[in-house]
Formats: C-alpha cells, sequence, structure tokens
C-alpha cells in the first residue's frame, strides 16, 4: 500500500492510501490545504486537530452547498424530461380545413367575354382618338 506525504497548512503528514489512488489523495489534501491556509491566516497558529477539523467542517460546508444544487438541477432536469415525455404522448393536433372557392367555369368565360369588349371599346376610342 503506497504512502504519499501531503502539507495541509504547513504541517506535514504521510497517508496509506489504494494503488493508483495517489493523484486523488494528493488533490483532496490540495483542497484541504487551501481551507487550512485560509483558518491559519485568519486565526493564526492552532492545534493540528483543531486546524484539520475546522477545515474539514468548511469543505464539508461547501460540498453540501454543491451537493444542494446538484440536486436542484437534477430535478429540473426530471421535471423537463417528464413535460418532454407528456408532450410525446398528446395527440398530434387535427389538419385544418381550408376551403377554396371553385370558379365555375361560366364566371371564366363571362370574364374572358368582357375583357374582350373592354379591349374592343379601347381599340374603338384610339381610332377615334386618332382621326
Amino acid at each position: 500500500m503506497p504512502e504519499v506525504r501531503i502539507v495541509v497548512g504547513g504541517k506535514e503528514f504521510t497517508v496509506a492510501c489504494q494503488e493508483g489512488e495517489e493523484p486523488f489523495l494528493q488533490s483532496a489534501a490540495a483542497m484541504l490545504d487551501r481551507e487550512a491556509q485560509g483558518l491559519v491566516s485568519q486565526i493564526g497558529r492552532m492545534p493540528d486537530a483543531r486546524m484539520l477539523l475546522m477545515a474539514g467542517l468548511m469543505l464539508a460546508d461547501r460540498t453540501a452547498a454543491y451537493e444542494e444544487k446538484a440536486a436542484a438541477a437534477e430535478e429540473k432536469l426530471a421535471r423537463q424530461e417528464r413535460l418532454i415525455e407528456e408532450m410525446k404522448a398528446m395527440p398530434a393536433p387535427e389538419p385544418e380545413r381550408v376551403e377554396v372557392a371553385v370558379i365555375p367555369p361560366i364566371v371564366s368565360d363571362t370574364l374572358a367575354e368582357i375583357a374582350a369588349r373592354a379591349e374592343a371599346l379601347a381599340a374603338l376610342a384610339e381610332e377615334k382618338a386618332g382621326r
């Protein structure tokens, strides 16, 4: 079982860990050291046990806040997923019916006849105007 030397609050400790866990232990120790250094700079010298306890409690408090945020985000995601599933389960809306008026052929014929008469009158007017 490997042993790792860590420094927390200016104090050196030797800690045993599982094979391959050394980087995780060093990372955790660095986090604990940052908290301990903050305590030492604010309060000054204190017994090792108290320093470690206070630094651990501060990390636990921060972790609890992150866990609350994560739980809230997971709940929000679960609500959104439920909403998506509800929407998928809804039946498709009925298509709108669009009616297009059908113009009877007689109307088209009548309009064509009126257009032809209008053109004939226009030609007659131009002829008389040109005289």
